[in-house]
């Protein structure tokens, strides 16, 4: 996002949420639109940005909130909201040293965001108003970290329609794409993401897909959503990469992470991974789901080595 810190500041996460009867009714306000959300996010810039807090918009529900002079807010133990779908709130709040602040600024939001036109408006359509700003993980830093051409001596691209993904590409190095119709949700423009990445392959030696609805769709608990954004993705993506030039390109394909639909929450299960193209030796797979992967009996503990295997070849 270009945020900028220095000495004695650091960074949280801060989404949007709505809490109703004391528990988590929506970790996303209802997936709140980016400009209804700039809104708001001004509104509490406003009433409670200072030299020691600011906060800056970013997509969606998903923003970030700058704290200065309060570094033991980092030690502080906070809770994703998408981990508590219905979940009583009072139970998750920000625990332990440096809390204190944390939870006034908790607080406070509320007061701003309640009567706030924006959320008057979502109201009156039937739509989930956002009704305060939720404080957890992502807290820290600028770490030291090679770049990605240092460590692979490749040029590696990435589109993304979330900042956390965009995020990890700065730090490493990694070209942004600004490809229009890419989001985060239902909306985005599948054919756009994987046209305007295999376009960049005329300069990069890599480029990284990211597609966020199918997550997205896991934190909501819809089955329908989910199903229809993987669809999507083999439909418009896939079968694009298989028609790019045959025999000229190498593809992995994988979710970071498992958010299955009876939790709507991740969790710490291997996820079925796809290494295909020239140099990788077939292994008889019969398709792609977690029942084939795991009946194959291959499982690679390290995630991150998957991409040498990629460079590399299998």
């Amino acid at each position: 996002m270009g945020v900028k810190w220095g000495p004695g500041e650091v960074v949280f996460r801060c989404n949007l949420v709505a809490v109703k009867d004391g528990k988590m009714w929506s970790y996303a306000s209802g997936h709140i639109t980016t400009e209804e959300s700039r809104q708001l996010i001004a509104a509490l810039q406003k009433k409670l940005g200072s030299d020691a807090l600011q906060f800056y918009p970013g997509v969606s529900y998903r923003h970030l909130c700058k704290i200065k002079g309060h570094e033991d807010a980092l030690k502080a133990t906070c809770t994703p909201p998408h981990d508590i779908p219905n979940q009583p709130v009072a139970d998750y709040l920000p625990t332990g040293p440096g809390n204190e602040f944390l939870l006034d600024i908790m607080e406070r939001s509320r007061e701003v965001l309640s009567d706030h036109p924006v959320n008057v408006a979502r109201r009156e359509r039937g739509q989930i108003p956002a009704t305060q700003a939720w404080l957890f993980w992502g807290t820290g830093q600028m770490p030291e970290m090679p770049s990605f051409k240092q460590l692979h001596g490749f040029d590696a691209v990435m589109t993304s329609g979330v900042d956390l993904l965009k995020g990890l590409a700065v730090m490493s190095g990694i070209g942004v794409l600004e490809i229009p119709g890419v989001s985060d949700g239902p909306d985005n423009d599948y054919a756009a993401q994987a046209t305007g990445a295999l376009k960049s392959l005329e300069n990069a030696d890599l480029a990284v897909i990211h597609v966020e609805a199918p997550d997205e769709a896991g934190h909501s608990g819809s089955v329908e959503e989910k199903v229809k954004a993987i669809v999507m993705v083999d439909q418009e993506i896939a079968a694009r990469l298989r028609a790019w030039h045959p025999g000229t390109l190498r593809v992995l394909a994988l979710p970071d992470h498992s958010t299955p639909i009876r939790v709507q929450t991740h969790v710490a299960e291997p996820v079925p991974f796809l290494l295909w193209g020239p140099g990788i030796k077939a292994l008889g797979g019969s398709g792609y789901s977690e029942a084939l992967a795991k009946a194959s009996g291959i499982y690679i503990d390290k995630g991150h080595t998957l991409l040498g295997r990629l460079i590399g070849g299998w």
